[in-house]
């Protein structure tokens, strides 16, 4: 059974349809990364201007959740999952192309969306076809390839960027993003089910909607949703930049701190995700995301004291690798609890509605960590994140978890299956 597993977890569909082309995407956006501001710096803008080029392509993608999800319910997963990456790849070519910053602006706004269009996608097909038993694996095994294709990114577009053009990066970026796709031409079918098809070609539009509502509208979803708000919230200033900003405030470092910091994180952190998922497949859905949440929680309360108490750098740095830790052992967690709790006959709307819920989250969170520090302090900024993970883990907790029949700790399978049958119950 184990080798069975085994196989179907590392099989040559998983490698070349979901790990790879994950790694190869991160890794081209990774590459753009730092020829961006640079490259919009060309253009004759000033800061807050040029900062325009990284809000807009999270606009992009916050846009493109409830879209994307009602389409692969009409359409089909394929055509999405196969079209995202050739949009990715088009954009990049015209951004690198842009003969002004708002055409650029244009642009960067499509690659977002076409971004996330494969995220959803690529998520909407391992829940309708990843086997109970391994899909925590194929879940935290695609994030922790996204992992470390953004890690080993910016160094090779920096090196490229200084060698040649300031362009080049981009058009790399389109040429990875065609590649990474390529084979899933081949390999990925239509996992739209049966039942959903007809659904979406039989049932009248007015019918439609409201079935998606109520489905969408009862108490475990409802749970869920704020919990991805609350555990967005908590992760979104972390994952956006702003510890290093307070790094940089705070203590002074450099840049060569900042990044001897980050590949040091990096070490703890894609070992942590990739285990997330066994554990994930064996014992439940909620058995790292309950205690990720409150470690973090206590995490940032430990973050907070270093501003609190004045505490020296190192405390600092010890509490940035607990954070770190806490914030990857609750990676890709959201994403398997949804896929269990996703109705199988509206999948791609849910998983639309659940990540604007999470793209609202992860926007808020930056912007309310600003509002707080200036106004009151660094502290009451991370304190706002540590109550934020405490509410997810009590969510998930009493609620979530009792809506996938883990009340008792029990293997993936167990779980998922009386999660279907409560569904089927309602």
């Amino acid at each position: 059974m184990i080798d069975r597993l085994r196989q179907r977890f590392f099989s040559q569909q998983n490698l070349l349809s979901l790990y790879l082309p994950a790694f190869t995407l991160a890794l081209g956006n990774g590459i753009a990364a730092p020829a961006l501001p640079v490259y919009a710096k060309s253009f004759d803008v000033d800061f807050g201007v040029a900062a325009l080029v990284i809000i807009i392509y999270e606009v992009g993608g916050l846009l493109a959740t409830i879209p994307t999800g009602f389409m692969m319910d009409r359409f089909g997963r394929r055509r999405i999952l196969l079209a995202g990456p050739i949009l990715v790849a088009i954009a990049s070519v015209l951004v690198a192309t842009a003969h002004s910053f708002p055409e650029l602006l244009v642009y960067r706004f499509v690659g977002g969306w076409a971004r996330q269009m494969w995220m959803l996608s690529r998520l909407t097909v391992i829940s309708d076809t990843g086997a109970s038993e391994s899909r925590g694996r194929q879940i935290s095994g695609m994030i922790g390839f996204e992992g470390m294709g953004r890690l080993m990114g910016p160094a090779v577009g920096g090196f490229v960027a200084a060698a040649t053009d300031v362009r080049v990066p981009f058009l790399l970026h389109a040429v990875l993003a065609l590649l990474a796709i390529a084979p899933s031409f081949k390999l990925v079918k239509e996992s739209m089910p049966g039942s959903a098809a007809r659904q979406a070609a039989d049932v009248p539009a007015g019918e439609r909607r409201t079935g998606a509502m109520a489905a969408l509208l009862t108490v475990p979803v409802i749970m869920f949703f704020v919990a991805q708000f609350l555990a967005s919230f908590a992760r979104g200033t972390l994952i956006g930049g702003s510890v290093q900003l307070y790094a940089v405030y705070q203590y002074a470092v450099g840049p060569e701190v900042l990044g001897a910091l980050a590949s040091a994180t990096a070490v703890i952190a894609i070992p942590i995700m990739f285990s997330t998922g066994h554990l994930m497949d064996r014992f439940g859905r909620t058995v790292t995301a309950v205690p990720g949440f409150l470690l973090l929680s206590v995490a940032l309360v430990f973050v907070a004291a270093t501003d609190f108490a004045h505490l020296p750098f190192s405390a600092f740095v010890v509490s940035l690798f607990v954070t770190q830790a806490s914030q990857s052992l609750t990676a890709g967690n959201m994403q398997v609890i949804g896929s269990v709790i996703a109705p199988e006959h509206m999948r791609g709307r849910f998983f639309g509605v659940w990540r604007l819920i999470g793209e609202i989250g992860s926007t808020a969170s930056p912007a309310m960590f600003a509002v707080l520090s200036t106004q009151h302090s660094y502290a009451a900024g991370f304190l706002s994140l540590s109550v934020a993970a405490l509410g997810a883990a009590v969510l998930l907790w009493t609620h979530v978890r009792r809506a996938l029949g883990e009340t008792r700790v029990r293997g993936g399978r167990n779980a998922e299956a009386q999660a279907r049958g409560a569904e089927s119950a309602t």
